[in-house]
């Protein structure tokens, strides 16, 4: 799934994403911490994983997500 960067604090290593349909995720440390990065900035486009409901890893969308 992707998305787009809505908002990240860069502190807290938290943001959230806005899906192609408007809906928004959040995301917290652990899921930004799965996907391997350091920083995002709004308005990347990025790869989503989601576990029982939720975002599990967020990377650019040009890295592939973790366990693929």
């Amino acid at each position: 799934m992707q998305g787009t960067v809505k908002d990240f604090d860069a502190a807290a290593r938290t943001g959230s994403v806005l899906l192609d349909d408007g809906t928004e995720l959040p995301f917290d440390a652990d899921a930004f911490a799965a996907g391997g990065l350091r920083l995002l900035r709004f308005g990347q486009r990025v790869n989503l994983a989601l576990e029982d409901g939720r975002v599990a890893a967020v990377t650019l969308s040009t890295f592939p997500l973790p366990g693929t």
